[in-house]
């Protein structure tokens, strides 16, 4: 595909979220959740309306206005849920998305992504955390860049 096609791949079927959240610290949640919706151009009022939805659905609906230094690192990650979700995509790439949270947090976290891959995503999630890597229907072991194995359960317990 051409540079301008991958972009809009990226952009409107691939969602992101990260172990650092990467929220715009300057930015409230429903700002930061408005960003990629921005970035498709859509109208105004639906960047709104769809974030307070996200933001709702990730049990933040009372905490719309507030920047990221105002929310707890569970409540930055739930924010960096919603956003990954704002373009609606069908492949989700989570790269350590529980490294950084609380035992409590990380379930509510993981129980996110189980119920987003439930409604139809490609949940697609790099962890060395095993028992998030236990909640997968399928799992990839690397080593050394390589695949070395897959899907066998007795291998996390060893890994």
């Amino acid at each position: 595909l051409p540079i301008e096609q991958r972009a809009e791949v990226r952009q409107n079927k691939i969602g992101f979220v990260f172990q650092t959240f990467n929220l715009v610290p300057y930015l409230t949640a429903i700002e930061n959740v408005q960003v990629p919706m921005m970035l498709s151009q859509k109208f105004k009022t639906e960047q709104q309306e769809r974030a307070e939805e996200l933001l709702g659905t990730v049990g933040l609906q009372d905490r719309l206005h507030h920047k990221p230094s105002e929310l707890s690192i569970g409540q930055q990650q739930r924010v960096a849920l919603a956003r990954m979700l704002a373009n609606d995509p069908l492949i989700i790439l989570a790269d350590e998305p529980t490294g950084n949270l609380d035992p409590e947090t990380r379930d509510q976290v993981l129980a996110f992504l189980r119920q987003f891959n439930e409604e139809g995503r490609t949940v697609i999630m790099v962890t060395h955390d095993l028992s998030a890597a236990e909640c997968a229907r399928r799992t990839l072991r690397l080593s050394e860049g390589r695949i070395q194995a897959g899907s066998d359960q007795n291998l996390l317990k060893t890994a």
